[in-house]
């Protein structure tokens, strides 16, 4: 499974727009071929600053969904919204137990 954490930090009159945008796509990511998880979390300290969250069965399905037309329509959207660049990883459960 791979986790992905995307940070995003929008201009603050952007905000409403990007929730907007999130609400009317949260559901056709969710329902993507491997996403397996899907949530919005916005950071404590910085209003506009926001991070999605989600876990897909594999790499190949989380390209499948960064090639896709919803992924690219959606991005288009939100990309100009921004205040700065945003930033994302891709993370892997570690085998140790502790």
């Amino acid at each position: 499974m791979i986790k992905r954490v995307v940070k995003m930090t929008f201009e603050p009159s952007k905000v409403e727009e990007f929730l907007e945008i999130f609400e009317e796509s949260k559901l056709l990511i969710r329902g993507f071929e491997g996403c397996k998880h899907l949530e919005l979390l916005n950071d404590v300290n910085e209003s506009n600053r926001f991070f999605t969250l989600s876990f897909w069965d594999s790499e190949a399905d989380l390209e499948s969904y960064r090639q896709s037309e919803l992924f690219k329509s959606t991005w288009a959207k939100t990309k100009p919204l921004f205040n700065e660049k945003a930033e994302a990883w891709s993370l892997s459960q570690h085998s140790i137990t502790y």
